[in-house]
């Protein structure tokens, strides 16, 4: 596998800065400083090492030795001995039959391949979490600026009944109503301030940087529904590609091969032998007794007859392991497919809503039009007026939602689908521009019928 949108909603007193960050960019900086991914790819490495421990058993082992001692002997019987032989040598075994090192390296085979599935895993969910992170960053931005939109919009009509009734054209209450939604949108425009800073932490725990300013996505991006639209297609695929499966199903394997290990203690085993050494015996006043060279070469079989009940044991162990191997695959197929076709269901949802929310921003524009108007003539209050300015403003912000809401969840579905990759970030951020304005030319189209902004 290779190593391997939305913008602020309503721009109202803030300046697009000459510079931002694109999501690219936001994942480039990740790859080089997130410590998952870079503890993901050590795990592969060192996992790749331990295969090549596993294969250096079923080759030849070489090593050279030198021994020297001094022996001294005073039989009652004869003369006394005083010796000090001294050898050296080369020694070879290659292993001619041992099943259980073959098993063992198939065992680390398996679980190599099960290194480099979650390896892979890691990498896709750096994709997706950056993403996610990226994109939380842009909603908060897109909260807080409705908030403050908000308290603009009813600090207004505050101030507007504030005179009203000075000039004896309103009740005190009304007054007081205004007042009460003020200060409820102060609080919660400092609660969405709160939360934009957050998802700024979360995004630079990701980078190691805090970005201020982030390309978003343009007006006219399209919510498409997945492809295939077939719900059973991606469940499929899922099955085939997903990482988390391919990794469960290499631990099986793996767990497999140790149980043939296990019961392969009950195999001889057998290994060719051949040394080659030298030798030198000396006696007392260092004359020489024996001098000379001895090369051997030979077979040597070990049959294991009765290991005390500790190769039983270890196959009952590693019968159990496959078992929890087994049940694991399953659980996580299970996770998958569930996982996929919900996920196929969400996007899907997520396309209407936000076909319904735009919707909806248009039916509460006319609406706060036409409260707004029955308000300067009488027929409504102030607490109609109010509502209808948060219910519109709340239609901007659930609908950019929705949008957000539609991106993640697609990179999610890929994700269990197994097919999310580099490409798909690099497809996304083609949609990305410096100066996109998203649904904020919604509210510059609304100024024609009467924008409360103004």
């Amino acid at each position: 596998m290779k190593k391997r949108l939305l913008p602020g909603l309503i721009t109202l007193l803030a300046a697009q800065p000459a510079l931002a960050l694109d999501l690219m960019e936001t994942y480039e900086k990740a790859l080089s400083y997130d410590s998952g991914i870079a503890s993901a790819m050590a795990q592969f490495q060192a996992q790749q090492a331990a295969s090549d421990v596993s294969k250096s058993s079923l080759l030849p082992q070489i090593g050279a030795f030198a021994e020297g001692s001094h022996v001294s002997a005073d039989p009652k019987r004869g003369s006394a001995t005083n010796n000090r032989p001294f050898s050296y040598g080369v020694q070879l075994t290659q292993p001619i039959f041992r099943a259980d090192n073959w098993f063992r390296y198939d065992a680390s085979q398996f679980q190599t391949e099960a290194a480099q599935a979650q390896y892979n895993l890691a990498q896709q969910q750096l994709i997706l979490d950056v993403a996610t992170a990226y994109f939380n960053v842009l909603r908060a931005q897109d909260t807080v600026t409705t908030a403050r939109a908000t308290e603009a919009a009813i600090q207004r009509q505050y101030e507007q009944a504030q005179e009203r009734f000075d000039v004896g054209l309103i009740a005190i209450t009304e007054v007081y109503e205004a007042r009460a939604s003020y200060d409820d949108s102060k609080s919660q425009r400092i609660a969405a301030e709160n939360l934009l800073n957050v998802a700024r932490e979360q995004l630079a725990r990701l980078t190691g940087e805090y970005a201020e300013d982030l390309e978003n996505l343009r007006e006219n991006f399209p919510l498409g529904r997945p492809e295939p639209m077939n719900p059973n297609d991606w469940e499929n695929t899922a099955l085939d590609q997903n990482w988390a499966i391919q990794a469960a199903m290499s631990q099986l394997n793996a767990s497999e091969a140790n149980l043939k290990v296990a019961k392969s203690g009950h195999l001889p085993t057998l290994d060719l032998t051949a040394s080659y050494s030298e030798t030198d015996i000396h006696g007392r006043e260092n004359a020489s007794q024996f001098e000379g060279s001895q090369g051997v070469i030979g077979l040597q079989l070990n049959v294991p007859l009765y290991m005390g009940g500790g190769t039983e044991a270890g196959v009952r162990q590693q019968r159990s392991l496959v078992t929890v191997a087994e049940q694991d695959l399953n659980t996580t197929r299970r996770d998958v497919q569930v996982n996929t076709r919900s996920l196929f269901l969400t996007v899907n949802n997520n396309v209407e809503t936000a076909s319904a929310l735009e919707q909806t921003i248009i039916s509460r524009r006319s609406a706060l039009d036409a409260t707004r108007a029955g308000y300067d003539v009488g027929t409504r209050n102030i607490v109609e007026v109010l509502d209808a300015e948060r219910a519109y403003y709340v239609a901007l912000r659930d609908y950019a939602n929705a949008r957000y809401d539609y991106v993640i969840n697609t990179l999610q579905l890929k994700q269990a689908a197994g097919t999310l990759s580099p490409q798909d970030l690099i497809d996304l951020n083609n949609w990305l521009s410096e100066g996109a304005r998203g649904i904020e030319a919604l509210a510059e189209e609304g100024k024609t019928l009467g924008d409360p902004m103004q």
